[in-house]
């Protein structure tokens, strides 16, 4: 396992569309791995592959029960009840905007060996769940933001 770059700012790479997984093999399967010793090490809540350069369907979320993996992720449904709520990402370090998500998604998906799984998440689970989707889609959180803040400094 290996520490990945996290891919900053205005980084073209984040605008585009990721590629399906087609192979699942150990290059897949150690992408995953640095990408759970990344998120750990940055303490996030989700990390998209073209977050660390590949573009490629694949996202992790840990919002602290434990790494889930997500490959060629689908969202299937999302709940009619919201919330507006401040979120942040590891390509745009220091700042948050106030983006609204669905309280409950559910998406179908396949783990790293290619079988299919159904994750469904509320809360928090279904805001990481959402964010990491729309990397995957070349969106990023400031471009549903209702407002944009930065983080104070703390001196």
């Amino acid at each position: 396992m290996a520490l990945r770059n996290i891919v900053k700012g205005n980084d073209p790479l984040l605008r585009k569309k990721s590629r399906p997984v087609t192979v699942f093999d150990t290059r897949l399967h150690t992408l995953l791995d640095d990408m759970v010793q990344t998120l750990h090490n940055v303490g996030g809540a989700g990390l998209a592959a073209v977050q660390v350069g590949a573009l490629r369907r694949v996202f992790i979320v840990d919002v602290g029960e434990g790494v889930t993996e997500l490959i060629n992720p689908v969202i299937t449904s999302r709940s009619a009840e919201t919330e507006s709520a401040s979120e942040g990402c590891l390509s745009f370090p220091g700042e948050y905007g106030m983006v609204e998500r669905p309280l409950k998604v559910t998406a179908q998906a396949q783990d790293r060996f290619g079988d299919p799984i159904t994750v469904t998440g509320e809360g928090l689970l279904a805001r990481a769940i959402c964010h990491e989707y729309d990397h995957l889609e070349g969106i990023v959180y400031k471009d549903l933001a209702t407002e944009m803040f930065e983080e104070e400094d703390e001196e």
